[in-house]
This record gives C-alpha cells, sequence and structure tokens, in this order.
C-alpha cells in the first residue's frame, strides 16, 4: 500500500505540475508529499521531478516513469473492482466536459451513478477548451462536435440540437430575424467553435451565412449569459429547454428552420487503459441522455 500510494502522488505531482496540489489529492500534508516523492526518487536512483520556484516538471526518466506508473495504477483500480462484491466501483474517475453539456444534461443526471457507486470519488472538470487528456490525467473526456483528436478513441453518445437565443430585450430595440440572412444585420454572440458561418436547413433548402461576432465568448454557457444580458443572438446545443427560455429570458429564433445538431462524443486517452469506471459512466451517461430529466 505504501508502494501503491507514492506511486499515485507521483502521478498527481507530475500530472499537476504541483508537490501541494498532489499532495491535497492524496490528503496530504506538503510536507508528507515531498518526503514520499524523495523516497520514491532514492529508491530508484534516478530523479524523477525537476523543481523550480513556478512549477514541479517531470524529467525524461520522469515522463517514462510516469506513463508506467499510471498504466499500474489503473491496472490495479480495475482489478479490485472487477472482483469486488455488486460491482460497486472505488477510486477515482476524472472526467472533463463542457460547461454546457455538464450544466444541463450530465450533472443533473449524475446522482443516480453516484448513488450506485458510493466508493468511486469523481472529478468533474467543466472545459469548454479542448485538454491534454493524458498530461491532465482525464480518464474520460465527453466533447462537443466532430473532434479529430489522435491521442483518444472516440464513441458517439447523443446528438443535440442547435437553437439560436436572443433576450427579448434585443429584439424589442433590433427586431427578429425572419430568415437566416436577416442575422447579418444583427449583433452576433460567438462561441467557442468559432465558426464564422452558420448552417441551417428548411424543407430541403440549406443556406450558409457568414457571420463577424460581434463579442465571442470561448464558453457556451458564457455566450448564453451574453444573450440573456442583450448583446445579441447567440447560438447554442440544447437537448431541453433551458431555464432562461422556460422563464422567457431569452427567445428562441428561426424555429421553422434547423441548424446541424451537435455531436456528442465520449473520449478515451490511447496513452491510458480505458478504465472500468470511465466504461460504467459513459454507459450510464449513454442511457440516461436517451430518458427525459
Amino acid at each position: 500500500m505504501k508502494d501503491f500510494l507514492s506511486l499515485r502522488l507521483y502521478a498527481r505531482v507530475a500530472r499537476l505540475g504541483s508537490i501541494s496540489a498532489g499532495a491535497r489529492e492524496c490528503g496530504l500534508s506538503q510536507s508528507q508529499a515531498s518526503r514520499i516523492v524523495a523516497e520514491l526518487e532514492a529508491s530508484l536512483g534516478a530523479r524523477l521531478l525537476s523543481r523550480s520556484t513556478r512549477a514541479v516538471v517531470p524529467t525524461q526518466a520522469g515522463s517514462e516513469f510516469l506513463l508506467r506508473a499510471e498504466a499500474i495504477l489503473d491496472a490495479i483500480e480495475d482489478a479490485q473492482n472487477v472482483v469486488r462484491e455488486g460491482s460497486e466501483l472505488r477510486g477515482l474517475l476524472r472526467i472533463s466536459m463542457p460547461s454546457t453539456i455538464g450544466y444541463l444534461e450530465v450533472l443533473p443526471r449524475l446522482t443516480g451513478f453516484t448513488e450506485m457507486h458510493p466508493a468511486l470519488r469523481i472529478q468533474v472538470l467543466l472545459e469548454d477548451q479542448r485538454q491534454d487528456l493524458v498530461r491532465d490525467g482525464v480518464d474520460v473526456a465527453i466533447r462537443l462536435g466532430k473532434l479529430t483528436d489522435a491521442s483518444a478513441t472516440a464513441q458517439l453518445i447523443t446528438s443535440l440540437p442547435r437553437v439560436l437565443l436572443a433576450s427579448r430585450s434585443y429584439l424589442d430595440k433590433a427586431g427578429a430575424p425572419a430568415s437566416p440572412g436577416d442575422l447579418a444585420q444583427h449583433r452576433i454572440i460567438g462561441g467557442p467553435s468559432g465558426a464564422a458561418a452558420w448552417a441551417f436547413e428548411r424543407d430541403g433548402e440549406q443556406v450558409d451565412v457568414d457571420l463577424q461576432p460581434h463579442v465571442t465568448v470561448n464558453d457556451n454557457e458564457g455566450a448564453v449569459v451574453a444573450a440573456v444580458a442583450g448583446m445579441g443572438i447567440c447560438s447554442t446545443p440544447m437537448g431541453r429547454p433551458r431555464p432562461a427560455v422556460l422563464n422567457g429570458s431569452l427567445v428562441p429564433l428561426l424555429t421553422d428552420w434547423t441548424r446541424p445538431p451537435v455531436e456528442v462524443h465520449a473520449y478515451f486517452p490511447l496513452a491510458r487503459q480505458t478504465r472500468i469506471a470511465a466504461r460504467s459512466f459513459v454507459a450510464y451517461l449513454k442511457a440516461g441522455l436517451e430518458e427525459p430529466i
């Protein structure tokens, strides 16, 4: 167990770039963590970490050791989970996802999964930007859109429709667009996709509208908040009505037109064995997204 703790602590320190951050995750003090890492280096006869006042970075030997250590840690946790009675999962599961699907679709459905596996600790990272899954120690990432990532394998979970939204205060001043082409005359709020054109379809007719956002936000929920504040029109994925739509703060626009749906994928890092907890979570989420909340 001491060796297991040493490996786990080293892996988190190396990924987080901080002894204090790794210590917190492992429930240790910084002095305890520093001593354990030093003892590990002494036992191996190699320097694993390069320390500076700003960060802690793995050496070349430390990077090679890290990949093997993480594989061992994942294998041990999976072996323990396989033989436990009742299929109750334990350990730590790190999940990354955009804020939009996290707030609206995943977190409201997560209670059932946590009740099934009360001994499993779950860390949810709400990130709209692309991550290095291996570097950040992410077991599974939920991502929107058609992403190509050579360092991960993907599994399609579901698709979400896109909607156009604007506040009543904005529409009172600027009027509502009657067609996709009218959007060129409106203030546009850009989201994290960075797309310069929005595609629409109706009765077989396809229209692409080139747009120049007046405000750009690198987070879907930030774009929605900007729309609530009356800054313009945003386009966002929506599996179910948002609270701002239900309470009338935002109005759906061009509802007789459809936009390409947003695919939702689960990404598993290639450099690490796909863990039982990650697969179980994705299976639970995929089934849950088929059911309304």
